[in-house]
């Protein structure tokens, strides 16, 4: 997803909050359809253990999505290295999708 897309990512109390910006309206269409709740859920297997929600922003070619109870209580209560979640969005970027074309 790297080459296609850039992202942001921070923490909502104990819900991480990562954002996925496509560079073009190509890119938007292909994270729009692969990036789906389940496999976001699958790829934070192990962390995030709460429901994930997501959130499409077609007028700025991104998604956002919710990861609850992933930050282990939050940013002042977490023992987490990143209890902020500010390394997600580099995470999430890194899930390879293969579009079969």
């Amino acid at each position: 997803m790297i080459d296609i897309a850039h992202g942001r990512s921070g923490d909502k109390g104990d819900a991480a909050n990562v954002g996925i910006l496509a560079y073009d309206d190509n890119g938007y269409q292909i994270i729009k359809k692969y990036l789906t709740v389940d496999r976001v859920k699958k790829h934070f297997e192990g962390i995030c253990f709460g429901e994930v929600e997501r959130f499409e922003l077609p007028n700025l070619r991104a998604l956002n999505f919710l990861l609850n109870n992933t930050l282990g209580g939050g940013g002042t209560i977490s023992l987490k290295h990143d209890a902020q979640g500010k390394t997600l969005a580099a995470a999430l970027l890194r899930m390879e999708i293969d579009t079969g074309e």
